[in-house]
């Protein structure tokens, strides 16, 4: 079954390659145009991980990801154009668990979304 993933971008141009691009065997594609649009699909969808822009018209990415960061623990993924040390930092501590630089490659994208998805397996020491 496809993981539930919401992409939050105002790049129309950007979502629609991603709709086109991303492994429909993997990935069951949301799209919302606007942070506040974003929120509301977020609590709707309960999706399985959250891409998401930082720069948007209205609630810009960060004020985003604190309103859903406020009601859920789904992991976010932002993928922004914003290369400034301080709004990577402000990203993070806002409650993003990733941070990807545009353009990203499709196959670090994918890989990057699943490692989200899936939960890792605690490494054990045990001696048997």
């Amino acid at each position: 079954m496809p993981a539930k993933l919401l992409i939050i971008d105002d790049e129309i141009l950007f979502t629609g390659m991603l709709q086109d691009k991303l492994p429909q065997d993997l990935f069951e594609v949301f799209v919302t145009h606007s942070g506040a649009a974003g929120i509301e699909a977020a609590r709707e969808l309960q999706p399985d991980v959250i891409l998401l822009d930082l720069m948007m018209p209205g609630l810009s990415g960060w004020e985003t990801c604190r309103a859903i960061r406020a009601f859920s623990q789904v992991p976010i993924l932002v993928v922004s154009a914003v290369i400034d040390s301080n709004g990577v930092v402000q990203a993070l501590e806002a409650g993003a668990d990733e941070y990807l630089l545009k353009p990203v490659p499709m196959g670090v994208l994918v890989s990057q979304l699943k490692s989200l998805i899936q939960p890792t397996t605690p490494h054990t020491n045990e001696v048997t």
